[in-house]
């Protein structure tokens, strides 16, 4: 391993160990320009990591669109940032997700944040 890389990984080490988070799929619901998704999730199904990404040491946000429906389901969802090697497992877990009913259709920004652990 070269020096450079290995200064890299101890970077990485210690801004995850200052912060504790070692979770793998951990999901928060954000705002987005064209309104807040203001609704309860009621079922949260988090992102498998997938096996590619866990070879390749691989860690990031994946920043999600959903359009949610007034009975709770998720009508549409697209990727908007992230890497496409972590992109599908992201747009597949989202389309599972139940949010309470509402009135009317909402759309917001939901990240997926996967970071390795061993």
């Amino acid at each position: 391993m070269s020096l450079r890389r290995a200064g890299a990984v101890v970077v990485v080490l210690a801004l995850s160990a200052g912060t504790g988070t070692t979770r793998l799929g951990a999901q928060t619901t954000q705002s987005d320009a064209q309104g807040e998704i203001s609704r309860k999730v009621k079922s949260r199904v988090p992102a498998t990591y997938p096996e590619l990404a866990r070879k390749m040491n691989l860690t990031g946000t994946v920043k999600v669109e959903i359009v949610v429906l007034p009975n709770g389901t998720v009508k549409e969802a697209k990727v908007v940032g992230g890497h496409p090697v972590l992109a599908n497992a992201a747009l597949e877990a989202v389309k599972k997700w139940r949010f309470e009913p509402a009135a009317v259709e909402s759309s917001g920004v939901v990240d997926f944040k996967f970071e390795a652990h061993q």
